[in-house]
């Protein structure tokens, strides 16, 4: 239903006399763009507002979590260095979350830094 809708717009602002050009000083690829985009726009509207209507509905309990959880997750990510030593989070039947080490042989290895690429090579 858009393509058709996008379409005939695209068509109707190519279709459109070149007297029209002169009244407006624009060039008809000017004109099949704002037409174009207004609309999309009024394709959208509807989304956008579902869209608005959400933020508005969760922006207040987000927000307060953030002021609550905000300073101890920043805790966290400092303390862990590599987010891909570590399993997905894991919920016990008690209500417990844990996340668990992965073993080290599942571990990828460790790039050294300290090694020197010989000189006339190329490092790939």
């Amino acid at each position: 239903m858009k393509q058709i809708v996008l379409i005939s717009i695209f068509s109707a602002s190519i279709a459109m006399p070149s007297s029209a050009q002169e009244d407006t000083d624009k060039s008809l690829m000017e004109q099949g763009a704002e037409l174009f985009f207004e609309g999309l726009r009024k394709e959208m509207e509807p989304a956008l507002d579902d869209l608005l209507g959400l933020a508005d509905e969760f922006g207040p309990a987000m927000q307060s979590f953030l002021q609550e959880m905000g300073p101890a997750l920043a805790e966290l990510a400092a303390q862990v260095k590599d987010w891909s030593a570590y399993e997905a989070p894991e919920i016990l039947p008690n209500g417990d979350i844990i996340i668990r080490k992965k073993p080290v042989e599942d571990l990828p290895e460790p790039e050294s830094k300290d090694e020197e690429i010989p000189e006339g090579t190329t490092d790939i």
